[in-house]
């Protein structure tokens, strides 16, 4: 799994969060080299599956269009809950979510790929 940032803001409120990294999404790499990309937008959740030709560079592609990209992460299993989510569904609860339980907890998406970068590096702690 590959997790995508870019900084567009389509919704005004978004222009609070940090230039270039307004929003993330995810793409996972199946088995027969297809992409699926998940990109939860405004009141909606858009799933698509690429058919794009054998060993193309995704994340290579979505860094030349401005994008930074993290990866490769392997999706996480669930996280074990007593209670219902009280934050709202978000970009980033989204790709916490695909992450599963060792996610780190962000709540933006350049807290998101901070955290990720840090744990890339290996200077971070599980969180």
């Amino acid at each position: 799994m590959w997790i995508a940032f870019g900084g567009r803001a389509d919704q005004p409120w978004l222009r609070l969060l940090h230039p270039g990294f307004r929003h993330c999404f995810a793409a996972l790499r199946e088995a027969d080299g297809s992409w699926i990309v998940l990109d939860p937008l405004s009141g909606r959740l858009v799933v698509t599956r690429l058919d794009l030709p054998p060993g193309f560079d995704l994340p290579r592609a979505w860094r030349r269009a401005g994008f930074a990209v993290l990866g490769p992460f392997a999706p996480g299993p669930a996280r074990p809950r007593l209670l219902p989510p009280l934050a709202p569904f978000t970009c980033v609860a989204l790709c916490r979510a695909l992450l599963g339980a060792g996610a780190p907890f962000a709540l933006t998406p350049r807290g998101l790929f901070r955290r990720l970068r840090r744990r890339i590096a290996g200077l971070g702690k599980k969180s």
